[in-house]
């Protein structure tokens, strides 16, 4: 029968003055009803709707009708870009229809598409305004456009701007260079992109900050590691270096040791950004975070990023709900949550995810369904991930007539299962000894969605 009691802070999260009032403030008065099942205590009433969650009508003001005639009609214009996914074909339609374009219009079109890095709308708009006899096409506009082919990778558009640059007469610049650079990074022509930095530290144009940090990035990427710590190692240890690693820099680095499994090195540059005056960062310390596994270490991490002033973010938050989970320590990962959402903190689909998780580890099946219906009420769709993991709730806790339910749901919410989802089922029938139902749905897995190849596992058409 259900019953009522009062919930203590949890003290294995880690507390100091700044969440103490945090913490107690949400915990005092709190009447939380709770049911026993096998595997812990099922919070009825956690993750409470927060305020900030509640979607708000914003005021607009505008100067006078003019200004709103051409703020809304401006509007109109994004939205049918965004619905029809081709910004050309809507620009040439607004100017058959109105015999010409605002000039502003255009220009607020492509800095709004260039700030939310839709680079694809960006180089298309770019492409049609330079056949257009009205529009003067500048060096600013060429360096857009290339800019915009190396954050898509397109190196072989990219190399054509450039040379149209050229027989324009426009001087090589840091700018172009560094987007054809990046192209050839993003495009995995490595030797291409190291190619162009190595020139342009012989003949110039001299690289820029953003060059490095772009040519570092790169090469961490390709698993170039050796190259990227030379580069480093000249802006650290040069008499007259072209320039001071920055914060990004050293973060890029950071993650280069991890992602090389050498968490000694990424200590060593952690002290030196505080020895060389580099501020250190929330970013920085869940970079730290990222490489420990055990909540312990990652606990300490947290708690040392507060120490030193700084508020932890949706990616701290979810870094430490997810040491919590994997160590099966549920009632932690929750509460950081509920701290979280208690900080004015957005989560993430991806923190939702985590907390699932945490708590379908330990089939605690309730739990996840109300951390599972948490995401829709605030405005979050679950993806395939979020099903496979509640699917994996059902299995963890023996129940595979409730996980075939899900499984159908799945299937009518218009979701396609792939490998995972399958194996998660495959699993829970091994476990239960159901060899047959186990057979079942690894043949039905092979002749819907998947062929096994090998070792390995790959999609087929269905």
């Amino acid at each position: 029968m259900p019953q009522t009691i009062f919930l203590k802070p949890f003290v294995a999260v880690p507390i100091n003055n700044w969440r103490k009032s945090i913490v107690h403030k949400s915990s005092i008065d709190v009447n939380i009803k709770v049911q026993r099942r096998v595997g812990g205590l099922v919070c009825m009433g956690m993750l409470a709707p927060r305020k900030f969650l509640q979607k708000r009508r914003k005021q607009e003001v505008f100067r006078d009708a003019a200004d709103e005639a051409e703020q809304k009609n401006w509007r109109r214009l994004m939205n049918e870009i965004e619905e029809t996914g081709s910004a050309v074909a809507v620009l040439k339609s607004e100017r058959m229809k109105n015999q010409e374009i605002p000039k502003d219009l255009v220009l607020g079109t492509l800095v709004r598409f260039k700030q939310l890095r839709k680079w694809k709308l960006v180089g298309e708009i770019l492409e049609w305004l330079r056949t257009q006899t009205w529009w003067n096409f500048s060096e600013m506009d060429y360096l857009m456009l290339i800019t915009a082919y190396g954050k898509l990778g397109d190196f072989n558009r990219a190399e054509k701007v450039l040379s149209l640059m050229n027989k324009k007469g426009y001087a090589p610049s840091v700018v172009s260079h560094t987007a054809l650079m990046e192209a050839y990074g993003k495009g995995g022509r490595y030797s291409n992109a190291e190619a162009i930095f190595r020139r342009m530290k012989s003949s110039g144009p001299e690289p820029s900050a953003l060059t490095y940090q772009i040519i570092l990035k790169i090469f961490v990427e390709g698993c170039k590691f050796r190259e990227a710590e030379e580069i480093f190692e000249t802006l650290l240890n040069d008499k007259k270096p072209p320039l001071k690693p920055d914060q990004k820099m050293f973060h890029m680095m950071i993650y280069m040791h991890k992602k090389a499994g050498s968490y000694e090195k990424a200590r060593t540059l952690f002290a030196l950004m505080a020895e060389r005056g580099v501020p250190q960062s929330t970013v920085t310390y869940n970079s730290l975070m990222s490489f420990e596994t055990n909540y312990k270490e990652v606990s300490k991490i947290y708690d040392q990023m507060q120490r030193a002033g700084l508020k932890p973010d949706v990616v701290s938050y979810a870094l430490l709900i997810n040491a919590y989970g994997k160590a099966r320590r549920e009632e932690e990962a929750l509460a950081v949550f509920e701290e979280m959402l208690d900080a004015g903190i957005r989560p993430t689909h991806k923190a939702y995810n985590i907390l699932l998780d945490a708590f379908a580890i330990s089939g605690m099946v309730v739990q996840a369904q109300t951390i599972f219906k948490s995401m829709r009420r605030d405005r979050y769709t679950p993806d395939l991930c979020s099903y496979t993991t509640m699917l994996s709730a059902y299995v963890n806790a023996s129940d595979m007539e409730g996980a075939e339910k899900f499984f159908i749901r799945l299937k009518q919410d218009g979701l396609k299962p792939n490998e995972i989802t399958y194996a998660t089922l495959i699993k829970g029938y091994a476990r239960t000894n159901n060899l047959e139902k186990m057979m079942e749905k690894y043949e039905e897995m092979k002749k819907c969605c998947c062929l096994v190849q090998g070792n390995g596992i790959s999609w087929a058409d269905s």
